[in-house]
């Protein structure tokens, strides 16, 4: 593949600035792993057997690896093959250093216009994940601290155990486990084909769990308008902390509208993949929870935009966790806020890192290893690599 992918200069052509001789990019491979589940598991919008996490290494000169990942339902192979293609040239020869310059770089490449949200963007996202993993190992500091984050224990709420497919009796089961082992704060799905089951599931859980446990419920976008104002006063009347995608996630309207009427607050951001559209949702005052996830929009550099300008508009910041919580287990409660951290667990993909999170009582243990967490256990990659995904690009 020639350097000249775009009729743009490679970096050596650039004669960019390379930072330290060992920040020198030399390589860059993707690959992605399928993490099988316990059990299928539905929302309203998909059916899960299995959790794949796209990967992006970015190795330099003096030997250090940084690792990006993202977290999908499928198609891995498309993340993987924008950085492999697309990216990969304009990264081999650089500084690894050089993260807002790189993040401005790919950006503005001609995939922008084909790509400003979804799989361009994702991809965009590992690699800022891995030059920010990189950054916090040369700094030989786990990236919360990097970053000046506080050092408490930061609580989770916990969404393993409130599934569509599962019967309200199986719900209020796995909900109780959770409350048994720590949890006080938990979320379940809705957006059944008819709202009023959803009105009975939301109704009996609380009445199950008690109204000392935070309840949250997620439609995943399946209510249209007219249900989703429809089912307010229910979820005012059983204490809903938040309901979160409750209509198209670009239907900033209906957004705007539903928070106008409720006193329960509107949640979302997990379909939302930039600075600029989270902006115009804050400005119109269409959602209280900010739930910026740093695999969808471009990484640590845009989640860092996204929630200070959130928590400066007195908004609370509680990420969706597309990477099972590793890298936004660092990226809490690194802006000021009025409110404390929150940060969504679930704990299917544990096993595929080097360095598993640690939550006792439903609060999270800040980690202590350099770097953002984000290191491929090799044992991982050996059952669950995916075969025929991603490539390798190095220095000629």
């Amino acid at each position: 593949m020639p350097d000249d992918v775009f009729g743009l200069l490679s970096p050596a052509q650039a004669d960019l600035t390379p930072g330290d001789d060992g920040s020198v990019i030399t390589s860059v491979e993707t690959y992605a792993l399928s993490v099988p589940l316990p059990k299928t598991l539905a929302d309203s919008t998909a059916s899960l057997n299995a959790w794949t996490i796209p990967v992006v290494e970015i190795r330099t000169a003096d030997g250090k690896v940084g690792t990006g990942i993202s977290g999908v339902h499928l198609g891995p192979e498309l993340l993987c093959h924008v950085i492999d293609r697309y990216y990969a040239p304009a990264l081999v020869g650089a500084s690894s250093e050089d993260i807002l310059g790189t993040w401005k770089r790919l950006y503005w490449l001609p995939t922008h216009w084909i790509g400003r949200g979804g799989v361009v963007h994702m991809a965009l996202s590992m690699v800022d994940i891995a030059l920010w993993d990189l950054a916090a190992q040369r700094a030989n500091l786990p990236l919360w601290r990097l970053l000046g984050g506080m050092a408490d224990a930061i609580e989770t709420y916990n969404t393993d155990g409130g599934w569509l497919n599962l019967s309200v009796a199986e719900v209020v089961r796995d909900l109780n486990s959770l409350v048994d082992r720590g949890w006080r704060r938990v979320k379940i799905k809705v957006g059944k084909a008819d709202w009023r089951e959803d009105a009975h599931r939301v109704r009996a859980v609380r009445q199950a769990i008690g109204a000392d446990i935070t309840l949250m419920c997620d439609a995943n976008q399946r209510w249209d308008f007219s249900t989703a104002n429809r089912m307010l006063p229910v979820l005012a009347e059983v204490g809903m902390d938040w309901f979160e995608e409750p209509v198209h996630a670009d239907d900033l309207q209906a957004h705007q509208r539903l928070q106008a009427t409720s006193t329960v607050d509107v949640a979302a951001g997990e379909s939302l993949y930039s600075y600029h559209a989270f902006a115009n949702f804050i400005a119109a005052d269409a959602l209280r929870v900010v739930q910026v996830d740093v695999t969808r929009v471009g990484g640590v550099t845009e989640w860092m935009q996204v929630a200070r300008h959130a928590a400066a508009n007195g908004l609370r910041v509680v990420p969706h966790a597309g990477d099972m919580m590793q890298v936004h287990q660092h990226l809490v409660g690194t802006v000021l806020s009025e409110t404390q951290p929150l940060v969504e667990f679930i704990p299917w993909t544990q096993d595929a890192f080097e360095h598993r999170s640690v939550v006792h009582d439903g609060f999270l243990e800040r980690p202590q290893a350099p770097g953002a967490s984000t290191a491929i256990a090799p044992q991982a990659r050996e059952k669950w690599q995916i075969k025929g995904v991603g490539a390798t690009r190095a220095q000629n």
